[in-house]
């Protein structure tokens, strides 16, 4: 009979910077678990409820409605994450990450939180690879319509995407005035200016400035309460419309700030040629979106990256574009890509600047 004996033990050899890396891999491909924590908290209103101050678990479980030792367990994970502070054994505070998903904080994360961490962005991306493995987006799959026609069709959904859309632009906006010049256009026209932040902020800073936001019918009404209540009515104009039909005349400068990379190039074409046929000779479009590096490296913004793929697994052929795929579409619309900034202070942003080619 053969004995079995164990076999001799194998000497591994692993060095403190082999262990980092498994850490690091470890935490990224655990990466859902987080966001998944983060996502919970926030709907339970964790960050909301400590506020500024501290709570129990046990008094938290009782205001979220919630099974106490499972929260706890929760709060100690968030703890980890550096969401949470444990001050006491069982009392949790916010740390500074977990006040800005507290929506009465400045710059708050809660609504982009609630939105890229919910069911229709988390179902979508689950199935990636089906996006990565035929082209097409897994969010159509998986709910049978267009992003923007299941945005259309639910309105509770629609006031989700809308609001997180606006904490964004009014974190980004001031960092955009003030790291562009925008004082040359006396009157400029938001194409696709969602609720009217960004252009508010704009007019704010150039008082002798006047402005246009088109958008469509539902979203004009938000950005007319906007503006009305910056001040800037007698200033400003919402027109209700389509980007695809037709856009406002008139303009000195043409603003379109992450509109482009929502569609693919055909229609990002469509929606260049109509700002082409509303301005003038002397006009100038200026494009407010990530720009990607022609070759990928460690260096590349995480945010764009990731809002690339995000794309694909949305939206029925939008990208982040290379400043060549931008001259590309540029060319085809009738312009001519003049200068492309800097990346502006706290975003991923630069702004892309264009002349209209004479007819």
């Amino acid at each position: 009979m053969t004995s079995l004996r164990p076999a001799p033990a194998r000497t591994v050899e692993t060095t403190a910077d082999d262990a980092a890396t498994r850490a690091l891999l470890v935490r990224m491909a655990y990466g859902y678990m987080t966001s998944q924590a983060i996502h919970t908290a926030v709907r339970l209103r964790v960050p909301e409820l400590l506020g500024d101050g501290e709570r129990d678990s046990v008094e938290l479980a009782l205001l979220t409605g919630t099974h106490a030792p499972s929260l706890h367990r929760l709060l100690r994970a968030l703890t980890a994450f550096g969401v949470l502070r444990e001050t006491a054994p069982g009392r949790f505070a916010n740390a500074p990450t977990g006040a800005l998903l507290a929506p009465s904080a400045p710059g708050h994360l809660a609504d982009i939180t609630r939105l890229f961490c919910g069911q229709e962005f988390w179902s979508s991306w689950s199935r990636l690879t089906h996006s990565i493995t035929t082209g097409e987006a897994a969010f159509d799959t998986v709910y049978g319509t267009d992003f923007y026609d299941h945005v259309a069709r639910h309105p509770e959904f629609a006031q989700l995407f809308g609001d997180a859309m606006a904490a964004n632009a009014a974190f980004e906006a001031p960092f955009v005035v003030a790291g562009f010049d925008f004082s040359p256009y006396r009157t400029l026209v938001d194409v696709g200016g969602g609720d009217g932040t960004l252009l508010a902020a704009i007019l704010s800073a150039h008082p002798e400035g006047r402005g246009v936001v088109l958008e469509t019918p539902a979203m004009a009404v938000q950005a007319r309460e906007k503006l009305a209540a910056a001040g800037l009515a007698a200033r400003a104009e919402v027109v209700p419309g389509d980007f695809f039909d037709q856009v406002p005349v008139g303009g000195e400068g043409y603003l379109l700030k992450s509109v482009l990379h929502n569609w693919d190039d055909e229609r990002c074409v469509g929606i260049l040629r109509r700002c082409r046929e509303a301005m003038e000779e002397t006009g100038t479009l200026l494009v407010v979106e990530p720009v990607l590096p022609d070759t990928a490296r460690e260096s590349v913004c995480v945010e764009s990256a990731f809002s690339d793929l995000n794309m694909l697994v949305l939206t029925a052929g939008g990208f982040e574009r290379t400043e060549r795929q931008l001259r590309d579409i540029f060319t085809r619309a009738g312009f001519a890509l003049e200068s492309v900034s800097a990346t502006i202070e706290a975003t991923d942003f630069r702004v892309v600047r264009g002349r209209p080619v004479p007819r």
